[in-house]
């Protein structure tokens, strides 16, 4: 007699058919989904090609390269300036003073004005250049920090991760972008300067510079500048004046109350690094 061979049939559970939905929903989800961004951004270390004196009273908020001469902002009450130095000898050639109600900001050069921001009084001063006269004063709804332009629009940080974009000739807020770096928001924008298509911009309280989309808002590269005066120097407030010569394509540093202007070749550390993690500080 032949034995009748049986076959199991496998009856699979309700909950085995849901797991099974689901991971087919998943996969077909995640090949029709654009991936998300590498979690990973460039970041660059420094050379320094050389070494000027600077002002070490100068609480430096706002740097610019012009004509051979350096233009400063510097802050404090009762303390700020507008001044034109010589890059060589640190010397102060011009300087117009704030009056003392004032705390001095960031400030940019276009079309041979120059257009300097205040901290907390929501007043911004446009001067000649030449002669450093005040031709008008205009307002902003936030606080003033850092200020650049891009050769059609001036781009503004008030201390958070937006930046403003103001037109140059009616000083109106025509535009603005939020920072990230990996989806996170990048606060403590300070001292600004656009650089080859790129807003770079001083993280107050690091010793970083977030290379940033002015399109999109994305940080596209970090520049760590740790190490740029010695300990005994860092008696010195925080890193903060970035200014570039497009002549030569050279890029200066400094800092506030800094004894040195630096001039730095970037460096790739490596092809990525991870975000930039930065703390906030009770006084600007």
């Amino acid at each position: 007699m032949n034995q009748l061979k049986t076959t199991k049939i496998w009856k699979p559970k309700l909950g085995t058919l849901i797991f099974c939905f689901w991971g087919i929903l998943a996969s077909s989800y995640a090949e029709t989904t654009p991936k998300l961004q590498n979690d990973m951004i460039p970041t660059y270390t420094y050379k320094i090609i050389n070494t000027y004196p600077h002002d070490k009273k100068a609480f430096t908020q706002g740097l610019v390269f012009q004509d051979g001469f350096l233009y400063e902002s510097t802050g404090l009450r009762n303390r700020s300036t507008l001044r034109k130095v010589e890059l060589e000898t640190g010397k102060v050639l011009q300087i117009h003073n704030l009056h003392r109600s004032y705390f001095g900001e960031g400030m940019t050069i276009y079309n041979g004005k120059i257009f300097q921001l205040t901290w907390q009084s929501q007043v911004g001063f446009v001067y000649d250049k030449a002669s450093f006269e005040l031709i008008e004063e205009f307002n902003y709804p936030t606080e003033g920090w850092g200020l650049t332009h891009d050769g059609k629009q001036l781009i503004m940080s008030d201390g958070t991760s937006t930046l403003y974009f103001l037109n140059p000739e009616t000083l109106e807020i025509t535009g603005q972008i939020d920072v990230y770096d990996n989806q996170k928001a990048i606060k403590w924008l300070n001292e600004l300067e656009y650089i080859h298509g790129k807003i770079y911009a001083n993280v107050w309280q690091s010793t970083k510079i977030a290379v940033i989309n002015p399109k999109t808002g994305q940080v596209d590269g970090w520049i760590e500048l740790e190490g740029l005066l010695s300990f005994e120097e860092y008696r010195a407030d925080v890193l903060n004046g970035i200014a570039y010569d497009a002549k030569k394509n050279r890029l200066f540093v400094t800092g506030k109350l800094w004894p040195k202007l630096f001039e730095i070749k970037l460096i790739p550390l490596n092809k990525k690094s991870q975000s930039c993690f930065c703390k906030p500080a009770p006084i600007k």
